[in-house]
């Protein structure tokens, strides 16, 4: 079987960007060779609402139903979607002024990347 080298970032819930402070809702995986673009997330309505209370939870998962649109090359995404999967990707990894933002790029090697992508998701938004 091939291993294939991706790129990944995680998705944060930064409520209020002064503070620095967030919660991490997804991960975003892209492998060129693989050419695989994709995102999982789960919002944890209660830890995030403890975490930010006030805060619009659905506006949090419109923000990640838009990157899944991205991902996913359709109409969710606009015009961001009609671009090629690694400008797709460069579109997500850019640091954004939003409430749902990108971390720092991480790469590694991976067999089957949407497997990988769920690991990374339970690994690092639980």
């Amino acid at each position: 079987m091939s291993s294939y080298a991706y790129q990944y970032v995680v998705l944060r819930c930064v409520p209020r960007p002064e503070r620095e402070e967030f919660v991490n809702v997804g991960v975003v995986l892209y492998s060129q060779e693989a050419e695989f673009l994709a995102v999982a997330w789960d919002v944890d309505r209660e830890r995030i609402a403890a975490f930010a209370p006030g805060l619009d939870l659905d506006r949090v998962c419109a923000a990640l139903d838009f990157v899944d649109g991205v991902c996913a090359g359709d109409a969710r995404g606009g015009e961001a979607a009609t671009r090629s999967a690694g400008q797709r990707f460069g579109f997500l990894k850019a640091p954004k002024s939003t409430v749902v933002q990108p971390g720092p790029v991480h790469g590694g090697v991976a067999e089957d990347p949407a497997a990988e992508l769920e690991r990374l998701r339970s690994l690092l938004v639980g």
